[in-house]
């Protein structure tokens, strides 16, 4: 009762309210919410610090930023999305929030864009900056049994090196990337002797071209910190798999290189393992295996999933038998 009560309290003003209905919609930061309100950064804070407090909004920092979010556990996160439900979407202050909150998000991807298309030609070479490419390649291929690529969708392609890194496994592969820059460099790199049965699209990866369960194999390389929701990504990313199928999410651990924000468009700063485990099993994924690749100056991780199947044990092939026995060994939880 007086978690509740302080939570009622809480959402009992007007700008806290405008507070709720924008962090329910985005991750945002108190400059952010001072752009979109039109308040100052004391009295923003004083809101933000109070609604916390009540349990209805989740802080989490990031390098020299904190973000907020509408809470998703604790005993008054079921409260904070039913008193966003009540909030009218058609009041005129809701509508102006949504507007600035559009514009803001619109300017983030538009520099996103410009840094994407800058930089095409020269994206391998960028991200060997950070990563050891031989060794994340070589650890995808060990989480994904030869016989299980199947059909596989590579979201956010970029050049289109996942793909060829399966070249000798998939059946199919579809890339799918937001800048037609870097698809065209993919299109070069991909079309030669060797590489068959691939197509690389311009598509949004909140919105995959793609019917529900058609791929055997996800992939989703360096592509979650520039997304401005991470855990739609992934849920859209588990509703293109078959059932039984993998997804295996490549990304940094959480670090505190702030210049990647400035300099390389970054919207996130890594992201931790059980962060990662409680997106996808909302999407209906079993989190399972991950595998951390320290660098000198930042960690990689490689997050792998599966979309549950109970096939019937006696139609199960010899081949599916051995698959299971390496998932087993994997750490893939039954």
């Amino acid at each position: 009762m007086d978690d509740l009560l302080r939570g009622l309290r809480a959402a009992a003003e007007p700008t806290r309210l405008r507070i709720l209905a924008l962090c329910a919609r985005a991750e945002l930061t108190v400059s952010d919410l001072t752009q979109i309100l039109g308040q100052s950064q004391p009295r923003v804070s004083r809101h933000l610090k109070n609604l916390v407090d009540a349990g209805l909004l989740e802080r989490f920092r990031e390098g020299q930023w904190a973000f907020y979010r509408l809470a998703e556990s604790g005993p008054t996160g079921p409260l904070a999305r039913q008193v966003v439900d009540l909030i009218p979407v058609d009041e005129a202050t809701v509508q102006q929030d949504a507007t600035r909150l559009e514009a803001v998000k619109q300017a983030r991807a538009e520099a996103a864009e410009t840094y994407f298309r800058k930089n095409a030609a020269r994206w391998d070479q960028i991200r060997r900056l950070y990563v050891d490419d031989a060794e994340v390649e070589a650890a995808l291929r060990r989480l994904v049994p030869a016989a299980a690529v199947g059909d596989l969708l590579d979201i956010g392609t970029g050049t289109g090196r996942v793909i060829e890194v399966f070249a000798d496994r998939y059946a199919r592969a579809l890339g799918i990337d937001r800048s037609h820059e870097m698809l065209t460099v993919a299109r070069h790199r991909l079309d030669r002797p060797g590489m068959g049965n691939w197509q690389v699209r311009q598509a949004d990866m909140y919105a995959l071209p793609v019917d529900d369960g058609s791929f055997d194999t996800v992939t989703l390389h360096m592509v979650l910190h520039y997304a401005e929701h991470p855990r739609d990504v992934l849920a859209e990313a588990g509703r293109a798999l078959r059932p039984g199928g993998r997804l295996v999410v490549v990304d940094f651990a959480p670090h505190q290189h702030e210049e990647l924000r400035s300099e390389h468009a970054h919207r996130r700063l890594g992201f931790a393992d059980e962060e990662i485990a409680r997106w996808l099993r909302a999407g209906g994924l079993t989190p399972g295996v991950s595998e951390h690749l320290p660098g000198e100056r930042l960690t990689v991780c490689l997050w792998c999933a599966r979309k549950p199947a109970r096939p019937a044990a006696h139609a199960l092939s010899d081949e599916k038998r051995i698959d299971e026995a390496q998932d087993r060994e994997q750490g893939y939880a039954a």
